[in-house]
């Protein structure tokens, strides 16, 4: 599994790791990474979170911990198309996943890493500028 945060500012934490998610899980992910990336990204300025529909994205132990730390989340209709920024991020990296081939897991990780770092700011205001 891949999880990664993005906005606008810059390129947030990338993680991964073996096996599926649930909301416990995922909520280790928001305090390991979504966090320190949104301290790092906005440095307090507002901001809103968005992520989809998943599961463990809205199980009532992940929404109480969001609202528990006054994390604004963007609503986001059952069913709705794919319109997060993020989904272009990981259709960019799969393309580069194609062409490069990976052999094993590590290089896979390693390609995944690489292109993820090398995502560049105009590209990030690009797809953030393009969500209605």
């Amino acid at each position: 599994m891949v999880w990664g945060c993005m906005s606008a500012c810059g390129m947030g934490s990338l993680h991964i790791w073996k096996g599926t998610i649930n909301a416990e899980r995922y909520i280790q992910v928001l305090e390991q990474h979504m966090l320190p990336s949104r301290r790092r990204l906005f440095q307090g300025r507002p901001c809103i979170f968005q992520h989809d529909n998943a599961r463990p994205h809205t199980a009532s132990i992940t929404t109480s911990w969001l609202r528990r730390r006054r994390i604004r989340v963007l609503k986001w209709p059952a069913c709705s198309p794919d319109l997060s920024p993020i989904e272009n991020i990981w259709r960019i990296i799969k393309r580069k996943m194609r062409q490069k081939r990976p052999k094993t897991v590590e290089q896979l990780e390693a390609c995944i890493r690489h292109e993820w770092d090398s995502i560049p700011i105009p590209k990030l205001e690009q797809l953030v500028s393009s969500v209605p």
